[in-house]
């Protein structure tokens, strides 16, 4: 008789997906007020530069593995209307 729990466990081990960091995609909520946003931020592992409201949307800036992204929600829904990746500033 075939004990089959090793094979088993392999097959999930090998199937398994690989973890992937955590990001944000057009459509997704983070809220409208600077708790909400700060928190869904830190949830994905985000570190909040600066939240600004400007022309009906809340831009947040944010950092995350030294890579800066500006995310656009919508100020009535809170929902990701923008995203852009922050251009790294020359000091030369």
């Amino acid at each position: 008789m075939i004990d089959w729990k090793p094979i088993v466990l392999t097959g999930l081990i090998l199937t398994a997906p690989a973890p992937t960091a955590a990001q944000f995609s057009l459509g997704d909520t983070l809220g409208t007020d600077a708790a909400t946003i700060r928190a869904a931020v830190k949830a994905q592992g985000y570190v909040i530069e600066e939240i600004e409201q400007e022309d009906g949307e809340i831009e947040v800036e944010v950092l995350k593995d030294g890579v800066e992204t500006k995310i656009v929600l919508n100020m009535v829904d809170g929902t990701i209307i923008g995203m852009e990746l922050e251009e790294e500033e020359d000091d030369d």
